[in-house]
């Protein structure tokens, strides 16, 4: 009997293909957060409410597409990786979207607006978090294109080379956070203290993006290391 199960057949031609169909819904949905947050600076709750809907969206595609690796995901198999270095890394891109999903949530529920002192260094932190988010899902298209056209022996050079440009990233994100906290320090006087209280709580959790993506950087390093 014939199948005609999309996920079999994307196991069929490469293991990485469905994590690359995953990661690309999980940055598109990292992506909403810059206009989302581009919304709430200047109070505009209408258009903040229409990119909370298209995380909420591209969220729970992303939790199908999970679900359905996992369902489909037979357990032997002859892979270059190990079905549970797989099944992991599906589990931390889709940690990226929830982390969206609750940023934007949060924020939009109490319709939390930046002070402008931290306006400009908050959309430079959140652009280089999405950033990440963008080079781990680069990472993954170069690995499949590498070993769609043969050359495995190149793979484990050319993900160095990714991973370090995502680690860098990781590493501003981090300074970033840092100094934007310290700001935030300066001004917790000026601010109802319930404010400072979700406001740390978004810096952290945009930190988180960046974090998640590296750790997905990592792992890839790891399933491809010679």
């Amino acid at each position: 009997m014939v199948t005609s199960n999309p996920f079999s057949a994307m196991f069929g031609r490469s293991p990485f293909e469905p994590l690359l169909t995953h990661i690309v819904k999980t940055s598109e949905c990292a992506d909403q957060l810059l206009p989302f947050f581009e919304a709430t600076l200047v109070g505009d709750w209408e258009a903040a409410a229409a990119h909370r809907e298209t995380v909420t969206r591209l969220e729970h595609e992303a939790d199908e597409l999970k679900t359905e690796l996992r369902l489909n995901l037979p357990n032997t198999m002859f892979l270059p990786v190990s079905r549970s270095d797989l099944l992991d890394l599906i589990s931390v891109q889709d940690k990226i979207a929830n982390k969206v999903r609750d940023i934007t949530g949060i924020m939009l529920g109490r319709r939390m607006q930046v002070p402008e002192e931290l306006a400009q260094p908050m959309r430079d932190y959140m652009h280089t978090a999405v950033a990440c988010v963008a080079q781990a899902r680069h990472a993954l298209e170069e690995l499949r294109d590498l070993l769609d056209s043969g050359f495995g022996r190149n793979v484990s050079d050319v993900m160095q080379k990714l991973i370090r440009e995502l680690d860098r990233l990781e590493h501003q994100a981090d300074a970033q956070q840092v100094a934007i906290r310290r700001q935030l320090f300066g001004l917790e006087d000026r601010l109802p203290p319930v404010d400072v209280m979700f406001l740390y709580t978004i810096i952290d959790w945009v930190g988180q993006l960046s974090d998640r993506a590296e750790r997905v950087g990592s792992r890839l390093q790891i399933m491809t290391a010679n």
